[in-house]
């Protein structure tokens, strides 16, 4: 009787051992598939913007075609990858990613070159939410492989490795980047657009050089001293210097 109940106990151990090594597992992979969607939600945001933010491009004689293509093309693909069947993360998805956050930063940089461009409204309105959407795309890269990082520990190293093993529990795959500008956050600074557009402005409304002063008409009205530009009004008196 005693060996029968140390035996139960010992099944019960081992039961309740299984059962929460495997709960442990569950919970993690539901984590992980939870980050890999947030992640998907910013790449399927990014899909959306590009095609407007090329558009307004090609109307700017943007010369720089092959990088509007290139944007296009990767886009295209990359959409076509993450709604096929089993394709929410694969290498082939992950490079298609890469490449085309690498077309998005050149096409950024070359667009410095186009003033007019960079002086659209709808163009720096988009640029702004592309630049948020690829910082949002790294942030949540990080996060998801943070968690593939913890969910592949305990799949491989023991006792949770061997529980991983015995209910098919499988590695799951980086969201891995290459290139070292791409790890960094996409940063475009649009702080000084206003100062810019002053500074143009003054300068489109500054005489050319060489050109005569106006002449000056002594017939004309004088400006009253209330709408001079440089009028000032006198200084308050003191109550008890009137009295």
């Amino acid at each position: 009787m005693v060996y029968i109940l140390i035996t139960l106990a010992v099944i019960a151990v081992v039961a309740f051992f299984i059962i929460g090594q495997y709960n442990g597992l569950v919970a993690l992979r539901n984590r992980l598939q939870e980050s890999w969607r947030q992640v998907d939600v910013e790449l399927n945001r990014r899909y959306d913007l590009l095609p407007n933010l090329v558009e307004i491009a090609k109307g700017y004689a943007f010369n720089e075609r092959e990088t509007l293509e290139r944007i296009t093309a990767l886009r295209t693909r990359a959409q076509q990858v993450s709604q096929a069947p089993g394709g929410a993360l694969s290498p082939e998805r992950a490079q298609l990613e890469q490449q085309l956050t690498q077309a998005v930063t050149q096409f950024f940089a070359v667009s410095e070159a186009y003033p007019d461009l960079k002086s659209n409204t709808n163009f720096l309105q988009l640029q702004a939410e592309v630049v948020e959407t690829e910082n949002r795309i790294a942030n949540s890269r990080k996060y998801y492989n943070a968690i593939v990082g913890d969910y592949n520990t305990r799949t491989e190293t023991f006792p949770s490795g061997i529980i991983s093993n015995m209910f098919g529990f499988q590695k799951a795959g980086y969201f891995e980047v290459n290139d070292p500008a791409v790890r960094s956050r996409v940063n475009i600074d649009m702080s000084d657009l206003g100062g810019r557009a002053r500074q143009e402005a003054i300068a489109e409304a500054q005489p050319p050089a060489g050109a005569l002063p106006p002449a000056v008409n002594n017939n004309a009205m004088p400006i009253p001293a209330a709408e001079s530009p440089v009028f000032q009004p006198a200084p308050l008196q003191n109550p008890n210097q009137q009295r």
